[in-house]
């Protein structure tokens, strides 16, 4: 979640990105479509498709369309970083959340699609938002053609609900309904996710964020803007809740902002996430407070882990994000996979 949207013409005019914007009649007629899907024009982008020697003029066009891409679809996707679940609250006050788990196509980029799993027909599922021993209710009903089950990951509940199929409840078999009842007792930055056939379930899309905030809330730190970021890999590609370069969406700040961030590693791989131009305060791992927090500018997150950074936008400027693992941010077509961008408008 975070409290600024921003349309693609405010952002073109800061930082100097209209500069950049000579792109805007670069983009070849039939490649971009209005609602900024993918249309036949030119191959999709992504790490293993080099084919050999390419001249250095195209290496620079390549590179330049996947930018030009990312700026045109600025805006065009809501979900990317707001999602959190709407509840109700039963007549015996539990904040209920109702889960469908469903079989979908999902484009992560332009021209890749691919065959997944989501929760509510979304990668990643949408964010479950409570409060330290509040009463909740996740009501799941399964629409896949096979079995699955939740684990939630990190929170702190009862043994009968911790979601792992054969040691702690059934499989939720197709076409049946599940009901998960619990008083999470730990806060702070956790999620969810399939816990049946997992290495497959997960990176395939079955994982979301479920952030637990705090009943003593002067634990936490005043921010101007909160954002979830889910990392995965494998089954849908390297991608940042759910989609990679060019369909990511920037993270917008001014001058003077405090913006927390909420790294999750749901994938099978390290990511180290590296911010250009100013430096991440990490305060928080899996949840709870570090007690000397640090700074870095390169933020390893392991398979599993939660990392909580704050960044003090101070320094004007577009700014490249993304993993440092090179390949799962560039080649030789451009950017892609796990790279987005930081916005400092003054």
């Amino acid at each position: 979640m975070f409290s600024e949207k921003m349309g693609r013409r405010n952002f073109l005019g800061v930082a100097g990105v209209a500069g950049l914007s000579a792109m805007s009649g670069a983009i070849p007629g039939g490649v971009l479509s209005g609602k900024g899907r993918w249309e036949p024009g030119l191959p999709p982008i992504g790490p293993h498709q080099d084919g050999g020697e390419t001249d250095w003029r195209e290496i620079d066009r390549l590179h330049k369309l996947q930018v030009d891409t990312f700026l045109a679809n600025i805006g065009q996707d809501d979900l990317f970083w707001n999602r959190d679940l709407e509840y109700t609250i039963s007549d015996d006050g539990y904040k209920e959340f109702r889960i469908t788990i469903e079989e979908v196509e999902w484009e992560t980029s332009p021209g890749n699609v691919f065959p997944a799993f989501a929760y509510n027909g979304i990668v990643p599922g949408p964010t479950l938002r409570c409060k330290q021993n509040e009463k909740v209710r996740v009501i799941v009903t399964n629409n896949m053609s096979e079995s699955s089950g939740i684990h939630f990951h990190g929170v702190d509940v009862p043994n009968e609900v911790d979601g792992v199929p054969f040691i702690t409840q059934p499989p939720i078999e197709p076409g049946q309904t599940y009901t998960y009842e619990f008083v999470p007792r730990n806060y702070g930055s956790h999620m969810y996710h399939s816990h049946h056939n997992a290495a497959e379930q997960v990176v395939r899309g079955l994982l979301g964020a479920f952030v637990i905030e705090p009943e003593d809330t002067s634990r936490e730190p005043e921010v101007t803007a909160d954002y979830v970021m889910i990392l995965n890999d494998s089954g849908l590609g390297y991608t940042i809740n759910g989609k990679s370069f060019p369909y990511t969406q920037p993270i917008v700040a001014k001058v003077g902002d405090r913006i927390r961030i909420r790294y999750m590693n749901e994938g099978l791989m390290i990511h180290p996430m590296h911010l250009h131009g100013m430096p991440q305060l990490v305060f928080a791992k899996d949840g709870y407070p570090l007690p000397q927090p640090y700074m870095a500018d390169t933020v390893n997150i392991a398979p599993g882990e939660r990392i909580d950074v704050l960044v003090d936008a101070y320094n004007p400027g577009l700014w490249a994000f993304h993993c440092h693992i090179l390949t799962h941010a560039e080649s030789r077509q451009g950017l892609f996979g796990m790279t987005t961008v930081f916005v400092v408008n003054e």
